[in-house]
């Protein structure tokens, strides 16, 4: 099995005379390069840490974060940069620090058994191991001295190393305790038939926990959970339920009215903190708005396909200034202003702070601040619709407002007594004021890296939000990143992609299968057959490499030096926080299983599903990724075959007709006259005719009638029932 781990082997020992620090001063990661100031004295994620630990006999302190968390930055300004605490580090403990994005797969499995000790995970993860890497004890954020209900940091170095040194017995009871713990996790996936009553199971299981009052699923903290909604959204196509469409709606109204976006420059924060979407966490990941990105265009696109009734909010929101191609277009804008990289290539994230102190403050406002910026009609408007007060939502500053929709247009035009339509103008131009003087603010740090997986999940987004505002420099862009990646990544996709450009860590599942997914998007975006090409190249990667026996395949590919917890067999099932590896590979393969006929796609799909369908049902809404792919499977696809010259006048129209119409389930194959049909179903095969530009759609073994016209193809896109 070959190497893919890229684990270092480091020649800098705790008495190589290194400075503290020196260590991740050279490292990739930017989070990692920001804490080589700190005092303590760090390893990055590597042997040589635990080979000193046994040497020394001494615990690790494991500490994962992301340059975009703003608890990592209170903790590492609270205590790693503390002398005194440092002093205890670096006496009784040798020192990891994590970028979690950089190490998915580290950060998986030590959160797992975090959550496992304290029922809780997220950043900073705080962890305590043995020399072999096994967790005894962990948490989240520490504070210095015991403030808010939590031990003191400083209290609990002290008495952990104490425990270690005098009860080794009961830190490896513990730590074993822990172990055997998650291997019973690992048993919870549960085969089962792939049964339409699992997908009945699943949706009745989120109407439970919906909040229909203020949309979204569950109480608080409250997570976007786009897969969700485009899952829902394939069910109202199929069954025309209104309460499937109300919830998909009253979901993505309520995030897109709520603090969670940022009505200014456009995007969404990582989640909110309350039921109603108000407060967020202010980091803004590429992840989240990819997905989100890809959510509201197939809502708006569905839109256009929906009686009055069932998308009644949908309408009157529009009607009040915030239409879901409002939210598609700021989403846009804040890709392409904050993250996009000129060759190409996407940005990871935006911090949630610019400094020390600072909890969101360049994203909320003062009302002396907005005043400044805008006129006194502007203000007035601006004031009632944003919910801008003397009492804001910030506790580390309670006059720091979060911008949220709290009145309509119509309100605030009988308030102010002028029409709404001037209300409409006033709240335009008072926003593009707010940006220019946010505009100048110094501004949260944007972590360039270019994670394969993300770059390639944004990318998707924007091809579709290209072929949705008809926008080609956007396609140009994530053709444009996609060539990059591979470039730079996966040259070669039967040997896999690496993490990032550059990274020597390869065969993480979510890289291969994003990239693989988004290769397949850009096929059915151009027809030029070499990214139907690499999408088979990769997936025959992940087929041999990340699959060990039947079921799920693995997170990580198997040759890998596996360092710690790194040994424990993964099989992702879950959201958690982006979508799952495996729902994603079964999604790819169903349909590649159109494009390609000569390998057996559609029955691994099926070896992935049955693998987990007795827990699909169950799971619900935190696997709604593999739901989507088991809704592929169960259900018929369709089919639209575009063929003609590339250059031919027409074609390209057809195609973007057939891209941008809202189907689940739907196979675009663009097709030359003088390709081969033989790929093709016999259904299909059969109507071919000699006739270019054409467009051909089959639903399961029910054809439409062939067309030229792209308005002919949308509306049958659209309303075409086997």
């Amino acid at each position: 099995m070959r190497d893919l781990s890229g684990e270092r082997s480091l020649s800098l020992g705790g008495q190589s005379g290194l400075t503290v620090g020196s260590r991740l001063a050279s490292e990739r990661s930017p989070y990692l390069r920001s804490a080589a100031h700190q005092p303590v004295d760090w390893y990055p994620w590597c042997e040589e840490a635990f080979e000193r630990a046994r040497a020394e006999g001494k615990p690790i302190l494991l500490d994962i974060g992301a340059s975009w968390c703003h608890w990592c930055h209170v903790m590492d300004s609270e205590s790693y940069e503390d002398p005194a605490i440092a002093e205890l580090l670096n006496r009784d403990w040798i020192c990891i620090k994590v970028d979690r994005d950089e190490r998915p797969d580290v950060d998986a499995r030590y959160q797992r058994a975090v959550q496992v000790l304290t029922g809780q995970g997220g950043w900073p993860l705080t962890a305590f191991l043995t020399p072999s890497g096994e967790v005894f004890y962990g948490g989240t954020y520490f504070p210095p001295d015991g403030k808010y209900g939590r031990p003191g940091f400083a209290s609990v170095l002290r008495e952990l190393a104490r425990l270690y040194r005098q009860d080794p017995g009961r830190v490896s009871a513990q730590a074993s305790e822990i172990r055997r713990r998650l291997e019973e996790l690992s048993q919870e996936v549960r085969a089962g038939p792939i049964d339409p009553s699992v997908l009945e199971q699943a949706v009745e299981r989120m109407a439970r926990v919906f909040d229909f009052r203020y949309g979204g699923f569950g109480t608080q903290p409250k997570f976007p959970h786009p897969a969700a909604c485009d899952f829902l959204l394939a069910r109202w196509f199929d069954t025309r339920e209104v309460w499937l469409r109300e919830m998909v709606d009253r979901t993505l109204l309520g995030m897109a009215r709520g603090g969670i976006h940022d009505h200014v420059g456009g995007g969404f924060h990582r989640y909110s903190v309350d039921a109603r979407w108000i407060v967020p966490h202010f980091e803004k990941m590429s992840y989240d708005n990819s997905e989100l990105l890809r959510a509201y265009v197939h809502a708006d696109s569905s839109a256009e396909q929906a009686d009055e009734d069932q998308v009644r909010l949908v309408r009157e929101s529009a009607a009040d200034g915030l239409s879901y191609r409002h939210v598609i277009e700021g989403i846009v804008r804040w890709v392409t202003e904050v993250l996009a990289q000129q060759e190409g290539g996407y940005g990871a994230s935006q911090d949630a702070d610019a400094g020390p102190g600072d909890d969101g403050d360049y994203f909320t406002w003062t009302p002396e601040e907005v005043r400044a910026a805008v006129t006194e009609e502007e203000y007035q408007a601006l004031c009632r619709r944003y919910d801008i007060d003397e009492a804001g939502e910030m506790s580390h500053n309670p006059r720091k407002n979060v911008l949220w929709i709290k009145q309509s247009i119509r309100e605030i035009a009988a308030a102010l007594r002028c029409p709404p339509e001037r209300v409409a103008e006033l709240l335009v131009s008072g926003r593009a004021k707010l940006k220019a003087a946010r505009d100048r603010r110094p501004a949260p740090a944007v972590d360039r890296s270019l994670y394969t997986g993300w770059n390639a999940m944004l990318a998707s987004a924007m091809l579709e939000s290209a072929a949705h505002l008809d926008r080609p420099e956007l396609e140009n862009h994530a053709l444009a990143t996609l060539e990059r990646i591979f470039k730079e990544a996966a040259p070669d996709p039967l040997q896999g992609a690496a993490h990032a450009p550059g990274s020597t860590l390869k065969g993480i599942l979510e890289d291969q299968v994003q990239l693989a997914a988004a290769s397949l998007d850009a096929y059915e975006a151009t027809g030029s057959r070499k990214w139907l090409a690499r999408t088979a190249e990769l997936m025959t990667f992940v087929w041999t490499e990340c699959r060990a026996g039947e079921g799920l395949l693995l997170d990580v590919a198997q040759g890998y030096r596996r360092i710690g917890l790194l040994d424990q067999p993964l099989r992702p099932l879950e959201d958690a926080p982006t979508p799952s590896g495996n729902g994603v590979a079964a999604l790819v393969m169903l349909r590649l299983a159109f494009h390609d006929r000569s390998a057996p796609w559609r029955e691994r799909a099926e070896e992935l599903l049955r693998a987990a369908s007795g827990a699909l049902g169950t799971l619900s809404l935190y696997a709604a990724t593999m739901l989507r792919a088991a809704d592929w499977y169960l259900n018929p696809a369709t089919y639209v075959v575009i063929v003609g010259d590339p250059d031919e006048p027409g074609r390209d129209a057809l195609l973007r007709a057939a891209r941008r119409t809202y189907r689940p389930r739907k196979v675009i194959v663009p097709l030359e006259p003088k390709d081969p049909a033989d790929q093709l179903p016999q259904p299909l095969q059969a109507m071919l005719s000699g006739q270019t530009p054409r467009a051909y759609l089959c639903c399961g073994v029910q054809c439409a009638a062939p067309t030229s016209d792209p308005s002919e193809l949308a509306l049958a896109l659209a309303t075409f029932r086997p």
